[in-house]
């Protein structure tokens, strides 16, 4: 979807830079390979993320080989491993739980390496359902770490490659107003 297809869908209140309205999280993903050095930039742009008292509390496990995503496709749920399959790269975001704010921390690192991957041309969709319990097991995280979410990530596919209800779902979508998101002096 270009960037003129996205303005039908998103219509910013002020200005702000392009790449944060374009962003959004397709779920149809073409099987193209991304590189070592276009995937190392995204994650790059995420190691540069502001962190309370610098603690970088994130960590990514990556998925690229057949064999490392079909571990990670067996604690996808459903719903979300039949469009992620294709894409070329999967990562669990884990925060270290010593970090009082790693959730925080975490989403803002997730937010760096979302812009970072749009101005790349590629895609990302993040995901909360997944058996966290059995991806602990599988990638051998420590009950010291919290797993946020798993990202999918690579360059879009067509839209009718999608299973049929999720073609119509397969759009930019809005946001509520900012006068319902920024309240002054109180909340309402």
């Amino acid at each position: 979807m270009n960037e003129l297809q996205i303005k039908q869908f998103r219509q910013a209140e002020y200005d702000v830079d392009p790449v944060i309205l374009n962003r959004w999280s397709p779920r149809s993903f073409s099987e193209k390979e991304v590189s070592e050095e276009v995937l190392m930039r995204i994650f790059e742009a995420a190691r540069w993320s502001p962190s309370a008292m610098n603690m970088q509390p994130w960590r990514f496990i990556i998925a690229r080989t057949k064999e490392d995503r079909e571990k990670f496709h067996s604690f996808i749920l459903e719903g979300n491993r039949r469009w992620c399959e294709k894409a070329p790269v999967l990562a669990v975001l884990i925060s270290d739980k010593e970090d009082r704010v790693h959730a925080f921390d975490s989403g803002t690192a997730w937010g760096y390496l979302s812009l970072q991957a749009a101005k790349e041309g590629l895609v990302t969709h993040a995901m909360g359902g997944y058996e966290k319990d059995k991806a602990r097991e599988l990638l051998n995280i420590p009950e010291t770490f919290d797993l946020q979410v798993v990202i999918a990530i690579g360059y879009q596919g067509e839209k009718d490659a999608l299973p049929d209800d999720l073609q119509s779902r397969e759009q930019p979508s809005d946001r509520r107003p900012l006068k319902e998101t920024v309240f002054e002096g109180t909340f309402k």
